[in-house]
């Protein structure tokens, strides 16, 4: 059953008409007791679902001292928001030592079901696409979940960094290439 869902798995870029399936995207987190969602391009901290769309199309451009262009994805299963993932185009001094290219979510509800792993397969092509050969992707050490996804899309352990609030994050690399 997974195998056959995971074939129905698309990356799509967020429009208007997606609102409603958004925002309880949004709220599930929420209702979980989560209030941060990896890869949603502030979606999250929005006032306004329609000021958020406004955001990431103006990050597909945006150069700033902290920003870098960046493409923000629904990843969608027979037209429910399964989760988020974001693609840096480049990377800053932030992102070389936290964020990375790729960040990602999976709504609450459905975790553990290999969607993680096809949503970053499918996100590592678009980075093919942006002419990345090599993608950084990061995790907490104690997300085992993510550490395997990105070991299943052939992530090679770099390091592990100590930040501020005493977490580790491992600093994973990816080969890039057409698949």
């Amino acid at each position: 059953m997974v195998i056959y869902t995971l074939n129905r798995l698309h990356l799509v870029f967020p429009t208007l008409e997606m609102e409603k399936k958004a925002l309880d995207y949004r709220q599930e987190y929420f209702d979980c007791g989560e209030n941060e969602i990896n890869g949603d391009g502030g979606l999250d901290h929005a006032v306004e679902y329609s000021e958020w769309i406004k955001k990431i199309n103006a990050d597909l451009t945006r150069y700033e001292s902290t920003y870098v262009p960046a493409t923000t994805y629904f990843a969608v299963v027979f037209e429910e928001i399964v989760g988020t993932i974001q693609i840096r185009h480049c990377l800053n001094d932030f992102l070389i030592g936290y964020g990375g290219h790729i960040g990602y979510g999976v709504r609450p509800s459905e975790r553990r079901k290999g969607y993680a792993t096809e949503m970053l397969r499918q996100a590592l092509e678009k980075c093919h696409e942006l002419g990345i050969e090599k993608a950084l992707v990061t995790c907490d050490n104690d997300n085992i979940g993510s550490m395997r996804t990105i070991i299943k899309n052939g992530g090679i352990l770099e390091n592990e960094v100590l930040q501020k609030d005493g977490t580790v994050l491992q600093r994973y690399w990816i080969s890039v290439k057409k698949t």
